[in-house]
């Protein structure tokens, strides 16, 4: 469907779906039509082809805002942007930047936090997502978000709920498959983990007969609350809590930027790839969206100097 050059490659598609590519494979897919409340990566794929995350919870029907890879928090300003069951709505509002290249491909997008009432958004978010080749055909998926209040300033509440969720697929999960929830300080189970301080966060179990696959997720250093407390639990659900100790204030003139990446990977949690991993994330440049060099370009995206 894909062709297998350049090597990394973001495809828009139709209902403002984006497709991420390695080496001709759909690797992952963003969402972002308004059939849901808000934006969505599904799936993300292992190496095996399957997919690691899942839409909704194996097991209860009232947690269908479980989008596989998401944003969202549920004290925005007092109003929950994490659950359905309210008129809040995030929406893309534009495509800025795809670039593809032979060692990552990136998509940049703005979008609104809608209160569902008011015309104008509360916040305004700029994403960033690269996808780039890992050992064993695994992927590396980089995240970078950054916020401006509409308002002088907006506060995101205390709360385990946001900013970014991971829903497993079922077979990973400890609960509904044989998956393992490990901890950079090399702990085990929700038990051991819940509301715990970690650098990266890893779920792996059985994808297929004699396949095991997981994702690890990671903090980034320069995060406001790194090392993060995490919400995990032993159902299939991982999240670094942003706001877990305290709220955060957001402001119209000063952005405040959040990073993340997660590795989809072959094998069980391997803490020696993942601390290495995580130290090659803690000295990579961000991500910055300028206007464009290029002819018949609005913006592009670039890493900043190191300098």
């Amino acid at each position: 469907m894909f062709p297998k050059s350049p090597r990394c490659q973001v495809v828009p598609l139709p209902q403002k779906q984006v497709a991420f590519v390695v080496d001709g494979r759909e690797r992952m897919r963003w969402h972002a039509a308004d059939d849901a409340p808000r934006p969505f990566f599904f799936p993300l794929t292992g190496p095996a082809g399957l997919s690691l995350t899942r839409m909704g919870h194996p097991g209860a029907p009232n947690h269908d805002h479980h989008r596989s890879i998401w944003f969202a928090h549920n004290k925005v300003l007092g109003i929950d942007f994490w659950s359905d069951s309210t008129d809040a709505i995030i929406r893309q509002e534009q495509w800025l930047a795809y670039q593809n290249g032979p060692d990552e491909a990136s998509m940049a997008v703005e979008l609104g936090w809608y209160d569902g009432h008011d015309p104008a958004p509360l916040l305004k978010q700029k994403l960033v997502t690269a996808i780039m080749p890992a050992d064993g055909q695994g992927v590396l998926v980089e995240i970078q978000t950054t916020f401006n209040s509409v308002a002088e300033s907006l506060e995101l509440a205390q709360t385990n709920f946001g900013l970014l969720a991971v829903r497993v697929a079922g077979s990973i999960s400890a609960v509904f498959g044989d998956g393992v929830l490990t901890g950079s300080n090399g702990l085990q189970t929700e038990k051991n983990l819940f509301e715990k301080s970690s650098a990266w966060m890893d779920y792996s179990g059985s994808v297929d007969t004699s396949v095991t696959e997981g994702l690890t997720y990671f903090d980034h250093p320069q995060n406001a609350t790194y090392p993060s407390k995490w919400h995990v639990r032993d159902d299939g659900w991982m999240g670094a809590s942003a706001c877990g100790d305290a709220p955060i204030m957001l402001y119209r003139d000063r952005p405040t930027t959040w990073r993340y990446m997660i590795h989809a990977h072959a094998g069980p949690a391997n803490i020696r790839l993942a601390d290495r991993l995580a130290e090659d994330f803690g000295r990579r440049p961000p991500f910055m969206i300028q206007p464009a060099k290029k002819s018949h370009h609005q913006y592009q995206i670039e890493r900043a100097s190191n300098e």
